[in-house]
């Protein structure tokens, strides 16, 4: 899967999903912080499913309509639970993300809101 990290994400993640063989982009690599509208653009335009821990991405693509190529949000997640909670996400709804869905995962909830 094609995956862009926000740079609330830590870069460890990175490699973590890296190693489970995913395309992974970390915003944190950037020379700059653009945004959260040009994030989602950027994961959108490449079709990237974008990983963070901030609620503003799913008001914009909800509220505002932004398009975009899947959310998965990460609350309340230490660093040792981000990586598997995401590739759990990723076995169980990656054809969903893929297709827009935007899902937001907790360590013992997880919601799938998806597209249209």
């Amino acid at each position: 899967m094609r995956l862009l990290l926000d740079s609330c994400v830590s870069g460890r993640l990175k490699v973590v999903l890296q190693e489970a063989g995913h395309d992974v982009e970390w915003c944190g690599d950037w020379p700059q912080d653009p945004g959260d509208e040009a994030v989602l653009v950027h994961a959108h335009s490449e079709g990237r499913v974008l990983v963070t821990l901030d609620k503003d991405f799913g008001e914009l693509a909800i509220v505002k309509g932004q398009p975009h190529a899947g959310i998965v949000r990460l609350v309340g997640l230490g660093l040792a639970l981000q990586g598997p909670i995401l590739l759990e996400v990723i076995r169980k709804h990656g054809e969903g993300l893929e297709r827009g869905s935007i899902i937001t995962a907790s360590a013992d909830r997880l919601r799938v809101r998806r597209p249209g």
